[in-house]
């Protein structure tokens, strides 16, 4: 009988470094010991490679923009886990979501992509955000979607490392740095986009100055100033010259080139038809600005934007479904137009 048990104990432990090593060597979205449903968001994140982005409104079907910027991200980092998390979602509605919305499906379907939960409380745990968490009230905070989700990013890549993405961010090749800032433009970081690995001062420092100098008030305080505050007490920051990166403190400061080649101001140009597309051929990924997309521009398949052209070369998944609802809706308008 013990010689059962010690055999049964040594297949276990077998096991678990066969495990160890295929979340280690990058093939464990090719022979995964257990289907992903069952996983933890600890599970999936402690690999410490996860690309993550944040949904902290309370909508479970992500629009087209959202699942392209997972989508892509999911392409160009085939071998890393892509994590979603979702604040309207609970543990209890994740498995209904993939019959009810076919965006949830769509991405739930690829073999890298992962959606969980977004539990604030369970998040900042064990950081200086948690005494900030439980006093403030959010239904007075102005902000609120905002600052919750500066706070999120900050917690989990703190906790576990990988990259933080916007999810209106369009990756189109593998980001080479592991620590790094994105710069909006010259001496002013982003916070869109950033990667750490696990437990890096830097970033506890981030979380320490956003209980101290919290304002909810103030737009970008808890985000991109706080990013560039804190990066100008370690660096002395000057203007970019061409497309070259800055670094300090081994931290890579990335040109502008990298995220942001269209700048705010001139957002709208993603959804503009150009003479001849941009390859971006100095960029990593592309922030599409959906925060300044106040008249909800949308791709439209067959207007030949800027934007479309993205969408078919690097979420072509997510492209043809926006194909099939657009076609379908054709088909429901004319249907209707019919019966009158």
């Amino acid at each position: 009988m013990l010689k059962k048990i010690q055999i049964c104990l040594c297949c276990f432990f077998v096991l678990g470094i066969l495990y160890e090593i295929s979340l280690l060597s990058g093939c464990f979205f090719s022979y995964m010991p257990m289907p992903k449903h069952f996983l933890t968001p600890e599970q999936v994140l402690n690999l410490g490679k996860s690309i993550i982005f944040l949904e902290t409104t309370e909508r479970l079907e992500p629009p087209p923009l959202v699942s392209c910027s997972v989508e892509s991200a999911a392409r160009t980092y085939q071998d890393r886990p892509i994590v979603l998390f979702m604040k309207g979602l609970t543990n209890d509605t994740a498995l209904d979501l993939n019959s009810s919305y076919a965006a949830f499906s769509l991405l739930s379907s690829m073999k890298n992509v992962f959606i969980f939960p977004l539990q604030m409380e369970t998040v900042f745990q064990e950081t200086p955000l948690l005494q900030w968490y439980n006093q403030v009230v959010p239904e007075l905070e102005k902000n609120w979607v905002h600052v919750s989700s500066d706070a999120s990013r900050l917690a989990l890549i703190w906790k576990y490392g990988g990259i933080y993405m916007d999810t209106d961010v369009i990756s189109i090749r593998p980001i080479p740095e592991e620590s790094f800032l994105a710069a909006q433009k010259s001496q002013f970081s982003s916070n869109g986009i950033f990667g750490f690995p696990a437990h890096h001062k830097f970033i506890w420092d981030c979380m320490e100055n956003f209980v101290l100098k919290y304002n909810g008030n103030i737009w970008g305080n808890q985000g991109p100033f706080l990013m560039t505050r804190m990066l100008k007490t370690i660096c002395n920051l000057t203007d970019f010259k061409g497309t070259e990166d800055h670094s300090c403190q081994n931290i890579s400061f990335l040109n502008p080139q990298r995220f942001y080649p269209i700048p705010y101001p001139a957002w709208g140009r993603y959804y503009e038809v150009w003479d001849k597309s941009p390859n971006f051929s100095h960029s990593y990924a592309l922030h599409l600005w959906n925060f300044m997309n106040h008249n909800r521009k949308a791709v439209i398949a067959g207007s030949n934007t800027l934007a479309e052209e993205l969408y078919k070369a690097y979420c072509p998944t997510t492209y043809e479904d926006l194909i099939q609802n657009a076609e379908l809706e054709n088909f429901t308008f004319y249907e209707d137009t019919d019966m009158v």
